[in-house]
């Protein structure tokens, strides 16, 4: 059986993993605190940080019986390096529009 390899944006695209990144950004967690912010069976939590894992959006930690996550903010730079210039080209739009609607308010004051 073929293994896909998952990307960081396919990890990201779940709003359970963004919530589950989102938990363990503020602290490193157990599993099992992850999964007791969710309404849903362990095994799907399970299931969810094995692939933030596999994307390295979260690290391990063994801290004697137990498994500890810690979120990996490096790996979020893909993401950002992608959106930043759909984010610069936006800015300059709404910069664009500010001056527009600017220059019509000043010709309106004017009148």
């Amino acid at each position: 059986m073929l293994k896909t390899r998952r990307d960081v944006f396919q990890a990201i695209a779940d709003p359970t993993r963004r919530a589950i990144l989102s938990l363990v950004a503020v602290s490193a967690m157990t599993p099992g605190a992850i999964a007791d912010n969710f309404d849903t069976r362990r095994q799907t939590i399970s299931k969810h940080i094995q692939i933030l894992a596999e994307c390295e959006l979260l690290t391990q930690e063994q801290n004697g019986r137990e498994i500890m996550y810690h979120f990996n903010p490096s790996k979020m730079k893909e993401v950002n390096d992608f959106i930043e210039p759909f984010r610069q080209l936006w800015e300059g739009r709404f910069k664009q529009l500010d001056s527009l609607l600017n220059e019509l308010q000043n010709k309106s004051d004017r009148k």
